[in-house]
């Protein structure tokens, strides 16, 4: 594993219009090279923030949406069309602005689906979507994803796998539903850490001063059972995109200037 690189921003939305460009460059560039791209996309006010700069640059154009396969690192285990939703937010943001191809957006299950109020099966459904996308040859049943985008919250979790849970342990399966969440709601599908990790890049977003502890930890090499996040890194490189707020407790922060 290679050492997380760090760049820091002025404020929340220099780091979301920087994250767009630096997304739109990274699939044009996996599409130059094999022609299409994979991104899993993210939630929460930071993750949202950059499908909405994505839609607002001038380069949004210079992306084939049509050979882009999307996918959702966790979910809120809600209705169709909440509007607490990753999928909801980021079709409003960004997915119902382009030309994607409806085949290639995979989305997990809402609670209202076919799978019912079933989180659990509707995580395994989603484990068997990403099975069927996977190169026969690797070791994680999921896409060769080019870029993994993930939030990191107060007490350091990222995608909805939280501090000393089952879920942030799971070893064995890429996806689970999760159930008690400390924070509403408290269901929802999330990908585990081994499918995190065999994602090419894996991107770290997260603003404000109260992550700057969890930040800090988990740049130090925490536990990840403790501190989620420092388990999330991906197989060529780990990002962390951070205000200087969140990253105030980073050191030596003279190594994490903005590039």
């Amino acid at each position: 594993m290679t050492a997380p690189d760090v760049v820091v921003h002025e404020g929340s939305d220099s780091l979301a219009a920087a994250a767009a460009a630096r997304l739109i460059t990274a699939v044009v560039d996996a599409q130059t090279a094999r022609g299409s791209a994979s991104v899993v996309l993210t939630g929460g006010r930071t993750g949202i923030g950059v499908l909405e700069q994505v839609r607002l640059s001038p380069a949004c154009g210079a992306v084939d949406w049509g050979r882009v396969d999307l996918y959702w690192g966790d979910e809120r285990f809600l209705p169709d069309g909440d509007p607490e939703r990753n999928e909801t937010q980021a079709r409003k943001a960004l997915l119902d602005h382009v030309a994607v191809d409806p085949a290639r957006v995979h989305p997990m299950a809402p609670s209202d689906g076919r799978f019912g109020p079933d989180a659990d099966a509707a995580a395994a459904h989603y484990a068997e979507v990403l099975a069927t996308q996977a190169d026969a040859a690797t070791d994680t049943p999921v896409p060769a994803f080019d870029v993994l985008m993930l939030g990191v919250g107060e007490e350091g979790h990222t995608a909805s796998l939280f501090p000393d849970t089952p879920y942030v342990r799971e070893s064995g399966h890429t996806v689970v539903g999760v159930h008690d969440c400390p924070k509403p709601p408290p269901t929802r599908i999330s990908l585990t850490l081994p499918a995190i990790r065999a994602a090419s890049q894996v991107w770290l977003m997260t603003t404000g001063a109260a992550k700057a502890e969890p930040v800090a930890a988990a740049l130090s090499g925490a536990d990840p059972v403790d501190i989620p996040a420092a388990g999330a890194h991906g197989r060529n490189r780990t990002l962390w995109l951070l205000d200087r707020e969140a990253a105030a407790a980073v050191a030596p922060l003279e190594e994490a200037e903005e590039r």
